[in-house]
């Protein structure tokens, strides 16, 4: 292959990467100067921060009340079988291992439910 025909290639290898951003959408602005620039739509996520944050609290949450109304030494012991298990059961292991946010909110709890 010619110099030229791998350019060529090159160039239309970076039209269509950009032509498929911006079948996606695209917002176009004017700058200072009057010139007129369109650019790709940034992808946004569907879940905000906010909302992950949320997630993460309550799920925190969901541990402290399971180690305030099983006993700490009780869940201690589901946690050490779940990590026993398969592949998932560990992971699911690791995931509810205790830790000082949900120890403490668990101690917060624990006068609640008696």
């Amino acid at each position: 292959m010619s110099v030229q025909h791998q350019e060529f290639r090159g160039r239309v290898a970076r039209l269509q990467s950009k032509q498929a951003r911006f079948s996606q959408g695209y917002t176009a602005r004017v700058q200072s100067d009057g010139l007129i620039v369109i650019e790709p739509s940034k992808i946004r996520s569907s879940i905000s921060g906010k909302v992950f944050v949320l997630i993460v609290v309550a799920f925190l949450l969901f541990k402290a009340f399971l180690m305030a109304a099983l006993g700490f030494d009780s869940y201690d012991e589901r946690v050490a079988r779940l990590a026993e298990g398969s592949a998932i059961e560990q992971v699911g292991a690791v995931v509810m291992q205790a830790d000082p946010v949900s120890i403490w909110a668990a101690q917060q709890v624990v006068p609640i439910l008696r």
